[in-house]
This record gives structure tokens, sequence and C-alpha cells, in this order.
């Protein structure tokens, strides 16, 4: 009987240990730790998703960056503010600029030794000046309003961002903010110092029976964090626009559609699956492709099909990177427009950079040599180099001239380019001029 009673206690005290014992928490972390931009706020938006799915307690942003692009720090901020588990970020060296505006928006700030945050001036990303106040007064508001909701002096954030603000015993006017650990600390811009996110967890959080669950960026994120920065579609947009002039350069498809196809593959397919790109703004663009394509095989010349296509090409390739909702655009912001315009604006120069240096080489002997619709008249046995004697003879286009293509004269086939002018099949021309062993027609 006495035996019995001592198991009975044993296994009531065995079931309060377990019912008392803590349960294990689960702390989600995400690596920053490179520049502000598409691809870390791919993984910021993946690993908060993620977190939530396994029911973390709390997300811990292991952050070491000098900064990045505004667009997309405002993006994270958002994202953070505004996550249902607490997310709360630990600076291993540097938390500048954007990097400052994503720490303030979190829960709580904890620093490593020797960390510094602020510094959140924004400057040209080509040569580092400072950009236009117009800029600036955005940033200052995000790093106001931030500041306000975590419950921080936003005259402090502000001051992060513009060195005209003076605060008496802090900083003078002339210089912009930048808190070390300890000063961050003394004015509440720092929860607590530590050596390691170990430390975070469990002097600071309080969690002594934890496991970490770390995000892991897969090659998908990867590839998609590459194909939607903005420089590389600035690239992508100058092989379409590019594509589209040498298309409409020479008859048929050749390289130049391909080229442009695939890039447009490459642009709208990761925009399309973020949401961003919409049904509409992909007809906008289709459209446009098909009335260029119209100008390209149907209308003879260049004029309203033409120019409209390229309108409506420019169009899809803007509106597409806008997050907007459906034919509404209230709640994009500034921001998205002006990096959108930007890009586009970007690659629309890229191209005509491009098709200037593409166009003085193509038909040289070099890498483009191959690809070419040039007359070799100097290697032909139909033509001497020579001999002017074309020069005032007829015959017959055999292709379109837009403005080259192919003639028939004298009962032999020339590589050809028009006055200027596009030309079409079975038009009779006459030979004008026989220049840099290339031959020019005009139509009779």
């Amino acid at each position: 009987m006495k035996n019995r009673l001592l198991t009975i206690i044993a296994f009531l005290l065995f079931s309060f240990k377990l019912f008392a014992q803590e349960e294990e928490k689960i702390i989600y972390i995400i690596n920053i730790n490179s520049e502000i931009n598409t691809t870390s706020r791919i993984y910021l938006n993946n690993g908060l998703k993620e977190a939530d799915e396994l029911n973390a307690d709390a997300v811990l942003i292991h952050l070491n960056t000098y900064g990045g692009t505004v667009v997309d720090a405002d993006s994270m901020r958002t994202a953070i503010l505004y996550n249902e588990i607490p997310v709360h970020v630990f600076i291993d060296n540097n938390a500048a600029s954007a990097g400052a505006l994503i720490s303030i928006a979190c829960q709580e700030i904890y620093m490593r030794p020797g960390a510094s945050i602020g510094a959140a001036t924004v400057v040209d990303g080509h040569g580092g000046e400072q950009a236009p106040d117009k800029y600036q007064s955005y940033m200052r508001s995000m790093m106001r309003s931030t500041a306000e909701t975590r419950g921080r002096d936003p005259l402090i954030a502000e001051a992060m961002v513009d060195n005209r603000v003076h605060i008496p015993n802090l900083v003078d006017s002339g210089k912009t903010l930048t808190f070390t650990a300890q000063e961050a600390l003394k004015f509440n811009f720092c929860n607590g110092i530590a050596n390691s996110r170990e430390e975070v967890i469990t002097k600071y959080l309080g969690y002594d029976n934890y496991k970490i669950e770390e995000y892991k960026p897969s090659f998908y994120d990867k590839l998609k964090g590459f194909l939607t920065n903005p420089a590389f579609q600035a690239i992508l947009i100058m092989i379409i626009v590019a594509g589209i002039y040498f298309e409409l350069q020479s008859p048929g498809m050749g390289f130049p559609s391909l080229a442009a196809i695939i890039s447009a593959i490459l642009y709208f397919t990761p925009l399309y699956i973020d949401g961003l790109a919409q049904n509409w703004e992909l007809v906008v663009f289709i459209l446009g492709l098909i009335l260029v394509v119209l100008e390209i095989f149907v209308i003879p010349g260049f004029g309203i099909a033409g120019i409209s296509g390229i309108i409506f090409v420019g169009m899809g390739l803007t509106f597409a990177l806008i997050n907007n909702d459906l034919f509404s655009f209230e709640q994009v912001e500034i921001p998205d427009v002006s990096r959108s315009v930007l890009t586009v604006l970007s690659g629309m120069l890229l191209s005509f950079i491009s098709i200037l240096w593409l166009s003085s080489r193509i038909g040289e002997n070099g890498l483009f040599k191959k690809v070419a619709l040039t007359a070799d008249l100097e290697s032909s046995e139909s033509v001497n180099v020579n001999d002017f004697s074309l020069i005032g003879q007829e015959g017959k286009t055999m292709t379109d001239l837009r403005p080259s293509g192919k003639v028939f004269i004298n009962n032999e086939v020339y590589d050809a380019i028009s006055n200027g002018s596009f030309i079409e099949k079975d038009t009779n021309v006459r030979v004008i001029k026989f220049e840099n062993m290339q031959i020019y027609v005009e139509m009779i």
C-alpha cells in the first residue's frame, strides 16, 4: 500500500513537472547582410511569411548593411510595422541609411558593441551626391512616422536624415546624426547591447527554452531578386527597345525579335508572379507589340501604328513596376512611380546608346559581322568594288526594304539599302549611289 502511494505521488510530481515545463519557443532568424535592394526585400517578405506559417513567437532580423534603395526600404519597414509576430533587430555592425529606417521599424533594437545606426540622408545612387530635397522630405517623413509608431523620438529620427536639424546637447546643425551603441541606448534607439543573437534571445527576449528557425533563400529567390533588380530591368528594357528598332530595319523575324521576346519574358514573369504586373498591363504591352508587328509586315511606312505601338510598349513596361490595384492608383506612392519611370527611362537611354553603337559596327569586320545584313561587294563575284556602273541601273526588290533588303538587277541579286523610306517587295527601284561597298536604291 505504501509503495503504491509513493508511486502515485511520483507520477503526480512528474506530471506536474511536465505541465509546468516551459513550452519550447520558436525564434525565426532573417539574415540581411548586404545592400538593401529587391533581393533583401524578397528575403524579408518570404521570411515573415514562413515565420507566420511556423507560428513563431518572435522574428529577429540579423542586420548588417550600409543602406540601399529607399523604395525597397520603405516596403520592408511597412512589412515589419504591420507584421502580427513581433519583429526585433540585432545590428551586428552597421545600420546605415535604409538600414536605419528598417531598424527603427522593429519593435526592439539590439546592437553589438561598436555598432552604429543613422546617416539616413538620401543620396544619388550613381555619384553619391545628396539627392534633391523632395526625396529628403519623403525620407524625413518616413523616419518621423516610423519612430512615432515605435515610441521613439521623431526629431532624433529626422536628424538622421537632415543635417539642418539641431538638437541641443546631441547634434549640431550641419551634421547628420549617427548613434553608437551606447548613444542609441541612452536616447531610446536601442533596447540593449549584446555580443550575439543568442544573447539577445536569452537575456533580453527572456527565452531559455527555444529553438532557432532560419530563413534560407532558395535559388528561385536569388534569381527573382536578380531579375527584379532595377539595373537589370533597365538592361532588359534596352534589349526590348533595341530589338524592336533593329527588327524595323530589316525584313523578317530574326535575332532582334528573339532577343526582345526573351527579354520581355524575363522582365514580366517575376513581376506577374509577385502581383505587380497585372493582366491589363500585359495586354497594353502585347497590344503595343502587335501594332509594331503590323507596322513591320502589313502597313507600309512608319506612322500611327508604329508610334502608338512604341507608346503602348512603354506604358506596359512602366505600369508593370507600379503596385496599383487594377485601374486604381490611389495607394501608389511617389517613390514607386519615380523608380518605375526612372527604370524605364534608363532602359530607353541605354537602348538609344546601344542602337548608335551597334549601328556603327554592323557590317564591319568584327563581332556583328555574321548577323549583319550587308553587301560584301569586295568578295562578290557579280560586282567589282571599283566598278560604279550599277549607278542608274533599274531593277526590282525581292524583299521589303526596311530600309535594307535584297534587290534583283541585271539578273543578279544584291543586298541594298533604300534611300530612307520603306520600299515594299516587287517594287521597281533605281540605283542612286554606290558607297562603302553598299548599294543604295530609290523607288521609281
